[in-house]
């Protein structure tokens, strides 16, 4: 046997303790960011708080203002993070990753990734999260198989891509990157212990589907040759499967709600700053650091924890460059909403937020994620100000969905209408839709056909 070396040129990206801490700092809901912060303090004595001074805590809200948009255009480039290297013994290094909080992130491309990382090695987990970006909250595809492989294969081994998604399918949550639910339901049969109940329920969502979405037992069993107890303990199987593979996080918190950011309307026009107590400061201290200065560094444990320091302090100017950045433009590409309600809301996309502030989407995703805005409409998550495009049109599924509804809320009480007439009261307006997306619409608010909204309405007779 003949060995052979080949070289071979590839792009990736080194995760460096310093952009491991920024990457987390940007997930951090405001919570887990005032936990975070807490810790950091007790433990480096360089570090402390960045109190505003007595007399700026006295300013009127417009003055403060402008303040906030004057500090933000000054704010540092993400750009620091290129030239950082660590200490020469490596140790500080290391514990400055392991001392991150450990908390349970929203998102859940973030918690799956941190599962997976135990055991997976780096250039399977970069291609794992290039399918997790591509799916959407509940863990399916946005968008049909062959077009991601297409896409896929200019940046990776197309072999080596299918197969990291066959093992997100069958792995830790299984289902996940699913191309629709009844491959998310087969995934996770698959990790069931062997049974006849299994088997069939195998067989019933590889080959009729459409009768167990029916609910017709009897015709399962005439199609599957089994008897009805053993059809009916085949259906139980499967509805005690999950409807969507990602799991929730472990704990949530059961607290109020403080908004991350602030939106408000005034002279005219609409500004954002971000919330004075969920975006808390550190700085370095002065006298700390001109000591350390002095004694030309020669303390290398003061050093490390010099180093550490102001990666916090630059992770922390980041996170709130990215938060306000991200912030104001969704309130600029949303400000019809924000004035005027839901069926104002205007297509817009993780990329398009992402390519207008200058960072990559899985940036934007992070940051939006558990964080809130207020606003006079009331306090919203700002997940909520994207909005996927209705197909063929220039609204938004949302915006579509808010116009059915109140077509149904005003509609005469002795008339419902029905589904047809509602798309055709769309069309003129301007929104082409068919009548089963307005029965799409209408079940996402759980709200019943027309026959059914004239059956629950009592008549009302009026007396002469």
């Amino acid at each position: 046997m003949k060995g052979t070396l080949t070289a071979k040129m590839a792009q990736g990206v080194n995760l460096t303790p310093q952009l491991l801490q920024s990457i987390r700092l940007l997930q951090l809901t405001s919570q887990q960011l005032e936990l975070e912060l807490a810790q950091t303090l007790e433990r480096n004595p360089l570090l402390e708080t960045d109190e505003p001074e007595a007399e700026a805590q006295t300013l009127e809200a417009d003055d403060a203002a402008q303040l906030e948009a004057a500090a933000w255009d000054e704010l540092p480039e993400p750009a620091f993070m290129a030239g950082l290297s660590g200490n020469a013994g490596g140790t500080l290094d290391e514990d400055a990753t392991a001392r991150i909080a450990a908390g349970e992130s929203s998102d859940m491309r973030v918690r799956l990734l941190t599962l997976l990382a135990v055991s997976w090695n780096a250039a399977d987990l970069a291609m794992a999260a290039w399918w997790l970006d591509r799916c959407d909250d509940r863990g399916y595809l946005e968008q049909p198989l062959d077009a991601l492989l297409a896409e896929g294969e200019q940046q990776f081994d197309l072999d080596a891509l299918q197969l990291v998604r066959q093992r997100l399918l069958h792995g830790e949550w299984a289902g996940m990157a699913a191309t629709d639910p009844a491959e998310c339901l087969r995934a996770q049969l698959r990790t069931l212990a062997d049974s006849p109940a299994r088997t069939l329920a195998a067989r019933i969502l590889a080959d009729h589907l459409d009768l167990l979405a029916a609910h017709d037992d009897a015709a399962l069993a005439a199609a599957t040759q089994a008897s009805l107890d053993q059809v009916r303990a085949a259906v139980a199987l499967v509805l005690s499967l999950r409807a969507h593979p990602v799991e929730a996080p472990a704990t949530t918190e059961d607290s109020h709600i403080l908004p991350d950011v602030v939106a408000w309307f005034a002279g005219g026009a609409w500004r954002v700053a971000l919330g004075r107590y969920t975006t808390p400061r550190v700085r370095i201290s002065a006298h700390c650091e001109r000591a350390l200065a002095g004694n030309g560094g020669e303390n290398a444990v003061l050093r490390g924890l010099l180093d550490e320091a102001r990666w916090l302090v630059r992770g922390l100017n980041m996170r709130n460059d990215t938060l306000l950045r991200t912030a104001q433009l969704l309130v600029e590409r949303q400000r019809g909403f924000l004035e005027q309600g839901e069926e104002a809301i205007l297509p817009l996309t993780l990329r398009e937020v992402a390519d207008a502030i200058g960072v990559h989407e899985s940036t934007v995703s992070r940051i939006v994620a558990g964080k809130y805005m207020q606003t006079p409409r009331g306090t919203i998550e700002l997940k909520r100000l994207f909005a996927v495009r209705l197909e063929g049109a220039d609204v938004s599924g949302s915006a579509v969905r808010a116009m059915v509804k109140r077509l149904i809320e005003e509609e005469p009480r002795t008339a419902p209408l029905a589904d047809d007439v509602i798309a055709s009261l769309l069309a003129r307006q301007g929104v082409r839709i068919a009548r089963r997306t307005v029965a799409k619409y209408r079940d996402q608010l759980a709200i019943g056909p027309a026959k059914a909204r004239q059956l629950s309405r009592p008549s009302i007779s009026v007396a002469a």
